[in-house]
Parts: C-alpha cells; structure tokens; sequence
C-alpha cells in the first residue's frame, strides 16, 4: 500500500494540446489550469522530431531520443527491402519508461491511455492501454481482471480508445464521439484515484488531438475554409472548458500532497494544403513508374521501377524520404560512395520547394544522424517538414498536381506543431506562475522520478527540470534495464488479423 504521508506525482497527458490557447487565448476560461498557471510554473515544450505521438511520448517518458529507440513513427521500416513495415507497438520501446523504473523501485502505476502500452505489459500497478489496441484485444489491462472491472464501471459499455474514422464531414457525429469516448475515460480516472494506491498517476487524453484535426478550421480566422459564425465556431473551446472542469474534479480527488504536471506531446496548427511528395519526385526524375496510376493511388499500389529510381517518400503530417541505395536496398541504384553527395543534393533541393503562389514554403529536410544520439533501426535517409509543418506530406499518386487542399486519407484541419506545454503545480511550494524556458521533452521522464525520489537511469538522456517542489528522499540507484519475461515477449506484437485492422485505422488516422 502506498503510503498517506508519501508524496504523489499525476501526470495529465493532453495530446496535441496547444499551447497558444491554454497559455493565451482561453487562459481566463480555463480557471483549472489558469489557477494551476498562476500558482505554478509553466512553459512551451519541444516535441521530438518528428513531433508525432509516436515517437515524442516514448521519448519523454523513456528520456531518449527517436533515434535512440529506434522508431521513426507508427509504422517504420522493417528492414531494406521495399514491402515490409512494422508497427511500433509497446515491443518496440526497449528502454525503460517512468513506470519499469518505478515498479523496480517498489512504487506503484497507474497507467492510462499512455501510446505504445499495448500489448500490455506487466507493471506494479495497474494500465488500461492506448489507441493502438486492435479491435476485440483479448487483453487491453493490467492485470486482466481490470477490464471487466472497467467494463461494470461503465454499465456495460465498451470502453473507447480513440474516435474510430474521425476523418468525416460529419462533425456533429464527430463531436459526439470525442466528447463519448472522453467521459468514459475520465469516468474510469475518477473511479481508480477513489479506490486504488498509487505513487504515480499518468493518462493521456486522445480527445485534444482528434478534435483539432476534424475542427481547427471551424474557429481559426486563417485557415482557407473557416466560415465566420459557423454552428462548429466555439467547438473546441468548450471541449477545452469542459476538459479544464474535470481536470478540476480529479485534482480535488488527490489533494495537496500530489504534484501535479499538465504536459503535450506536441502542439498544433491550421494546416494550410498538402505537398504531393511524391508526385514531385516523379516530376524531378527521382521515382519511376512502370505505368501511371488510375486515379488516386497509393506508392504501395504502383508499379514502381525500381532500377530507375532514386529516392521515395511517405506520406503524413511529416515526410520520410528514402533512397535507393547500391548493396542497401534490393534494387538499389545509387552508389555508396556517393550516398552523402546525393542525400545533400535531395536535401538541397527539397528545402527550395515553392508553395503555389511560387514563394518558398520554407521547408526543412534533416538528416537522422545530425537530430540524433544514434540511428537505430531502419531510419529514414530524410525527415522532412514542408512548410514549418503547415503543410502535409501526401504520398498518393495521381493527383495531377504538387499541391492538393483534399487530404488523400479524409478530411483534415491541422497539422502539428514543434512545440507543446507543459504546466506543473506543488500545492506545498508556490512557484508564482515562473515561465519555463527551453525545456525539451526528454527532462520529463527524470523530473518525475526525481519527484519521487527515484535515483534516473544510465538510458535517460535528459536532466530533471530546476524547480523547487518537495521531492522525496532519494532512493538507491536503479539499474539501467527492465528485464523483458518470457510471458512478456510472447505478447509482444499484434496477430496478422491486429495488425491489419490497426494499420487501416493508422491510414485513416493519417499517419501513414
């Protein structure tokens, strides 16, 4: 049992949440978080590169860089051949996260909604997992009993890991699914801080995220198809108003000896059209096709020569380039001698990309081995922005054009952005609303165990944020690995039938 006189820490995960509307716009509507601002410290956060959901929370809470982890995204490169991807699923993190640390450490978890937690895997605590549980998981809590617990909790309903097909014109039924999927969570928050001890406290909130990609255009005045005094105009703010009221419940639950952060993987914006990545490609010479495609077609689905082409890219909120490489990839036709020269040319090139008005798009390509502390896995040659992130990658063929104002995988309002926010609240050590400069979310995963007198481990990168909270005493050092059991390793990927249905539901999400 945790102990009354310990000290707790809660962790309130918003994704996408952005922070120009907490910080800003909304601030005086918000009073949970204004009084959290006020009486706090508070500040932008770097995301990871890329600023995705895979991989920036792995890489807060295991304090490493993508690189480092190995995963460029939700689905990565299985190997160099042209075909084969896998998902980065909970098997992927390889390092420890705040919790493996904890558990070692003797204090306990609970766990919700945090990405890359399925399948699950064991923990001292509990853990309900994330919007990459296929449908029908025969397992989706720690322990399993959990789940019919939640299940009695919610009369009989299913519980909800995200808005299936959130890409529609339908943002009435939109609406109604982010705010459904929303109150069962925090349904099941309020019932687990009720009855469970706990040292650690995290969830992660999808609904932020998925309600600014279906209606950031309904409230932004700059975005090309806001429509001023829409029925959808004050959408998000209430979504945020009525968030800020149960944060507001949750805090009362846990009194004064929690301390509190409110943290976002990355921020968002409008996003302004789509750079046909690579229809551009094609266009310079770099990718060839054996035949053009009927319609609007996927790389996949091409019939690419591959001995004639030189570089591809994927679509998503960013661009994954890759080159064909001599001795790398099966068909590959640029020498290794002159991998560097060609990937300087590329990148040269790619950052001269012009919008259609002809002015630069100010686009960024950067080179994995320039952003990171190691490159393990398959990473891309290219990690490319277009646009500052105002513009998506769309990796269709056949649009007849570099630029489309459609998303090929259904409708889109934002994109990301580089910078989330972060917020932490000590009842016991007023902070007088400090702002935090130049924090980047790899400090996350050490400043909490700090908090909680954990000694970080060796595979953390980063260092505790310098802030005056009433920590515990420190513990004895941790080792740097979390051992991996067999029972563990036999669950750790998706049946052929779950990883089908999540890379669809991946692709109508729009990461892929």
């Amino acid at each position: 049992m945790t102990s009354a006189a310990s000290r707790r820490v809660l962790v309130i995960g918003l994704d996408c949440a952005e922070p120009s509307l907490v910080f800003e716009r909304w601030r005086q509507d918000l009073p949970t978080l204004n009084r959290l601002l006020s009486h706090g410290a508070y500040g932008r956060l770097e995301s990871s590169h890329p600023p995705i959901t895979v991989p920036a929370w792995s890489s807060m809470l295991a304090s490493c860089d993508p690189g480092q982890l190995g995963f460029y995204g939700f689905r990565n490169r299985a190997d160099y051949s042209y075909e084969k991807m896998t998902i980065a699923n909970s098997a992927a993190v390889q390092a420890p996260r705040v919790w493996d640390v904890l558990s070692q450490a003797g204090k306990r978890s609970i766990v919700v909604g945090v990405p890359q937690t399925y399948p699950v895997q064991p923990l001292n605590g509990l853990l309900v997992s994330d919007f990459l549980t296929p449908p029908d998981a025969h397992q989706w809590t720690y322990p399993p009993s959990l789940a019919e617990e939640i299940t009695t909790l919610l009369g009989g309903e299913p519980y909800e890991f995200d808005v299936k097909g959130f890409r529609t014109n339908d943002k009435a039924w939109l609406l109604d699914s982010i705010y459904r999927m929303t109150r069962k969570r925090w349904r099941i928050l309020h019932a687990l801080l009720e009855r469970e001890p706990w040292d650690f406290f995290m969830v992660v909130e999808m609904g932020t995220d998925r309600i600014h990609h279906g209606l950031w255009s309904t409230m932004d005045p700059q975005h090309l198809r806001y429509q001023p005094g829409n029925p959808f105009e004050q959408a998000i703010h209430d979504y945020y108003v009525y968030l800020d009221n149960e944060i507001g419940s949750l805090l009362d639950q846990v009194g004064d000896k929690t301390i509190v952060m409110v943290v976002s993987d990355h921020g968002a914006q409008r996003m302004d059209g789509g750079f046909c990545v690579n229809e551009w490609f094609k266009q310079q010479g770099y990718l060839a096709l054996n035949e053009q495609p009927p319609g609007l077609v996927g790389l996949d689905r091409c019939r690419v020569n591959w001995s004639r082409t030189r570089a591809w890219g994927s679509g998503g909120y960013y661009a994954r380039i890759f080159m064909n490489v001599a001795g790398r990839e099966p068909q590959g036709i640029i020498p290794a001698e002159d991998y560097e020269a060609e990937r300087d040319r590329l990148k040269a090139e790619l950052e001269a990309t012009t919008g259609p008005d002809g002015q630069s798009l100010g686009t960024v390509a950067l080179k994995p081995q320039a952003i990171y502390r190691e490159v393990n896995g398959i990473a891309p040659d290219l990690i490319v922005y277009f646009g500052g992130l105002r513009w998506r990658s769309v990796g269709t063929l056949g649009h007849g054009s570099l630029y489309t104002f459609e998303n090929d995988t259904g409708p889109d309002d934002a994109n990301h952005a580089q910078h989330g926010l972060i917020i932490v609240h000590d009842p016991r050590v007023p902070l007088h609303g400090q702002v935090l400069h130049g924090l980047q979310l790899e400090c996350i995963g050490p400043t909490l165990l700090h908090w909680l007198g954990v000694d970080v481990p060796e595979t953390m990168m980063g260092t505790p944020i310098p802030l005056p909270v009433e920590t515990l005493a420190a513990h004895p050092a941790i080792p740097p690995t979390v051992e991996t059991s067999e029972a563990q390793a036999a669950a750790s990927g998706y049946t052929p039938e779950e990883e089908e249905a999540i890379s669809d539901h991946l692709a109508a999400l729009g990461y892929l």
